[in-house]
């Protein structure tokens, strides 16, 4: 297997993984602090042992939080974790993944302001076209009164595109980061969970702790693992090809489990979003290999 072949493979079941997060969280049928405590716990435990393997096995010394930049992307992503899980609870799926499929136009707008790394056309047509697509899945949110998860899951989507863009700032390794940084989610759910505990008025409460579990302790580091691994070896809009797999397959899965249906104006917002992401990701896969084709012209030459 050539290295194009295994970064598509690797890829593939990344975004695959990924899509089964929302509704394994779902199967948890936990209180919201609850699940945020003890998935999140289930990662970090996974990260730690993930990262003694590693040095055990390998002779590669990885950093598991490298420097101020890792503090700041973690942190982001501790706190995006959170909003995420929020946005589960507090409205349908379809409309948490396809807002937080924005995360690359995110990503785009703050590589502008703060890398001067100024967009394509292409970019800022996309972006326009997604905005009305969000737009209209958050007015379905306000029809619908659930908002706040649509606010949630923007906050989400900004939080992970702020991350990535520190961590492309700083040029270091952080591939462990986003594990670790559950850490924040984890402390902040079980003080949450402790607090209701004492106060009389809940503790915790998952009712079938084991889908949790299974989805942090393996489908997260997983997906995270495979997501990282996998852009190696293909080009950027390869990679966010295979990120749309959990905007469109989560909605799926939850639909045949729970028999969810997303509103209409989700189904179309959504639906504006996908095909822009597609149309950005497929002109840019075109442009890369004009590129290359070119500069093996040139080497020929």
């Amino acid at each position: 297997m050539n290295d194009h072949k295994k970064g598509l493979v690797l890829t593939a079941i990344g975004g695959l993984a990924l899509s089964f997060d929302v509704p394994l969280v779902r199967l948890g049928h936990g209180e919201m602090w609850s699940t945020v405590a003890l998935r999140s716990t289930a990662t970090f435990a996974a990260a730690i042992i993930l990262w003694l393997l590693v040095r055990r096995l390998s002779s590669s010394r990885p950093v598991l939080i490298p420097g101020r930049a890792g503090l700041a992307a973690g942190f982001c992503y501790g706190i995006s974790t959170i909003a995420f899980l929020g946005a589960v609870f507090n409205t349908a799926t379809a409309n948490v993944v396809f807002i937080v499929a924005f995360t690359p136009m995110y990503a785009a707008i703050l590589g502008w302001l703060i890398l001067k790394e100024r967009p394509s056309p292409a970019t800022l047509v996309t972006m326009l076209v997604m905005f009305f697509g969000v737009g209209l899945i958050v007015s379905g949110g306000l029809a619908g009164g659930h908002i706040l998860g649509d606010i949630l899951a923007a906050i989400a989507s900004f939080l992970l595109a702020l991350a990535i863009t520190l961590s492309r700032a700083a040029r270091i390794d952080m591939g462990f980061v986003p594990l670790v940084a559950t850490i924040i989610p984890a402390t902040i759910g079980l003080s949450f969970v402790g607090t209701s505990s004492l106060a009389g008025t809940g503790g915790f409460s998952v009712e079938h702790p084991i889908w949790l579990i299974f989805d942090g302790a393996i489908m997260m580091p997983l997906a995270f693992w495979c997501l990282a691994t996998g852009p190696k070896y293909l080009s950027g809009p390869e990679v966010g090809m295979f990120y749309l797999l959990e905007t469109i397959l989560a909605p799926i899965w939850v639909w045949l489990i729970f028999s969810e249906v997303p509103s209409a104006r989700t189904l179309l917002g959504g639906s504006i979003l996908v095909l822009a992401l597609i149309g950005y990701s497929a002109w840019q896969m075109r442009r890369v290999e004009r590129m290359r084709v070119k500069t093996m012209a040139s080497q020929t030459i």
